[in-house]
C-alpha cells in the first residue's frame, strides 16, 4: 500500500532569495530526493526567478511558478497549494527559502503524515523544539505571541505562527483558501485554527528553527500588533459562539427532561 508522502511537493516562496534558493533547494533534494519541490517566485528584482528556471531546467523535480508583483506569502502559499493540487499531489508543504526550516528534519513531519496526520506542524515550542540565533527579545515575543494565540482560540497548539508544515491534500480542498487572513503571517494561525476546527489530525513535530545567514527578512514590526488584534477578535467570535452552542444544547437537554417528565405523568 502506496504512503501519502510518495508523491509530496515542498512550496518554497522566494522574493530577493538569489544567494539562498541553490542552497536550500540542494539541501531539500539531497535529505528528500523523491520529493518534487515548487518555487513560487514574486518576480523578484534581484534575478531569483531566473535562478530558479535555470535549477528547474536542470531538475526534473523542480518547478517554477512566477506571479507578478510582491503579493505576499500567504498569496504565493495559496497559489502554490493550487498548482500542486491541479497534479495530483497528496502531500503539500510549507517551507521557508532562507534555511531556517532544516530540510534534514522534513521526514519528521511526513512521517507524522504517513501515520494519520492531517496537518503536521513542525514546532519551536514543543518539547525538543528549538530556536537558534535569534536575539533573546525576538524569542520571547514569538513564544509570548503564541501563548496568548493558544489561549484565545483554544486549539491546543503551541506554535500557531510557525510555516514549517505538511498537509495532505484533502485538508486543503476542506479549506476556503480564499478566505484566510493576509495580515502580516496571521494567515498560518487563520489556516491552522481552520483546521482544528473541521475536526482534521493536527500533530506538532519539534524541529530547530534557525535564524537566516543570507539576505534580510520579511518581517515587518507591525506584523505583531496587526495579527494579535484578529487573533483577539477570532478569540472573541470563537468564545460567543462556543457559549452559544452551549446554550441551544442544554436547553435542548432541559425541554427534553421535561418532555420526559410530562409523559410518565
Amino acid at each position: 500500500m502506496s504512503k501519502p508522502s510518495e508523491k509530496t511537493l515542498v512550496i518554497i516562496p522566494t522574493y530577493n532569495e538569489l544567494e539562498n534558493l541553490p542552497l536550500i533547494t540542494g539541501r531539500v533534494r539531497s535529505a528528500t530526493p523523491d520529493v518534487d519541490i515548487l518555487i513560487v517566485d514574486d518576480n523578484s528584482p534581484d534575478g531569483t526567478g531566473a535562478a530558479a528556471d535555470e535549477l528547474a531546467t536542470n531538475d526534473d523535480h523542480i518547478h517554477v511558478l512566477h506571479r507578478q508583483g510582491k503579493g505576499g506569502l500567504c498569496g504565493a502559499y495559496v497559489a502554490g497549494f493550487r498548482w500542486g493540487l491541479e497534479r495530483d499531489y497528496t502531500v503539500l508543504c510549507e517551507m521557508d527559502a532562507d534555511g531556517s526550516h532544516a530540510p534534514e528534519q522534513l521526514y519528521l513531519l511526513l512521517r507524522e503524515v504517513d501515520d494519520g496526520a492531517d496537518l503536521v506542524i513542525g514546532s519551536r515550542y514543543v518539547p525538543g523544539g528549538e530556536v537558534i540565533n535569534w536575539p533573546k527579545k525576538r524569542w520571547i515575543l514569538s513564544k509570548g505571541g503564541n501563548i496568548y494565540i493558544s489561549l484565545a482560540l483554544g486549539a491546543g497548539l503551541s506554535d500557531m505562527t510557525a510555516g514549517y508544515r505538511a498537509f495532505r491534500r484533502e485538508v486543503l480542498e476542506a479549506i476556503n483558501l480564499d478566505e484566510l487572513s493576509n495580515a502580516g503571517y496571521i494567515f498560518q494561525v487563520d489556516m491552522a485554527f481552520r483546521v482544528v476546527r473541521a475536526g482534521f489530525d493536527v500533530r506538532e513535530v519539534p524541529i530547530t528553527f534557525t535564524e537566516r545567514e543570507i539576505g534580510e527578512s520579511k518581517l515587518s514590526g507591525s506584523f505583531v500588533k496587526d495579527s494579535l488584534l484578529e487573533v483577539t477578535q477570532w478569540g472573541f467570535a470563537h468564545r460567543k459562539q462556543q457559549l452559544s452552542d452551549f446554550i441551544s444544547d442544554f436547553s435542548g437537554l432541559i425541554k427534553h427532561e421535561i418532555q420526559e417528565k410530562m409523559r410518565n405523568k
